[in-house]
């Protein structure tokens, strides 16, 4: 079983909208497929079919949460050294071929949010920075094609997680 490494801030949102999906929107889609059901034929009764739909994606959304949090790890960032690239570490980084620079925050796969500069344990990036050091350069495969990067600081700051 892979374990999920994630804040506390990861975790209490997904137990948050795990909560929120077993006691009012599961019990409000069977509510609205009940009301459906007295509308008559169900072959051709849209509401009960919109319904029956919206339950599926509900309890599908409720499994997949359930998995992630029972392999959930929950770890605090502001207690490890980030002398290397580590889950939690803001990372400043030079394109070695421009020279813009860049910062990302690695963190868990449900808190990604790469156009914050928020991106997750298992990317590409992520995965090629881990471990590394400053002055390090980390040549690394991305959409837009290959990047090498130097690693010019590496620390821990509060994350800005705040939709």
């Amino acid at each position: 079983m892979q374990k999920e490494p994630m804040t506390k801030y990861g975790y209490e949102k997904l137990s948050k909208e795990l909560e929120y999906l077993k006691t009012v929107a599961r019990p409000e889609v069977a509510k609205e497929i009940d009301r459906a059901r007295e509308l008559g034929d169900l072959k051709e009764n849209a509401e009960y079919h919109a319904a029956k739909e919206k339950q599926a994606h509900i309890e599908r959304r409720i499994a997949e949460l359930s998995d992630i949090l029972s392999r959930a790890v929950v770890i605090d960032p502001s207690e490890h050294s980030h002398k290397r690239v580590s889950f939690g570490s803001t990372v400043y980084l030079v394109d070695v071929d421009t020279g813009e620079g860049v910062k990302y925050v690695i963190v868990g796969a449900p808190e990604a949010k790469p156009e914050k500069g928020l991106i997750s344990f298992h990317s590409p990036l992520a995965k090629a920075l881990l471990g590394k050091e400053e002055g390090d350069e980390v040549e690394v495969n991305l959409p837009g094609g290959v990047k090498v990067y130097e690693i010019e600081k590496i620390c821990y700051e509060p994350i800005p997680f705040e939709d």
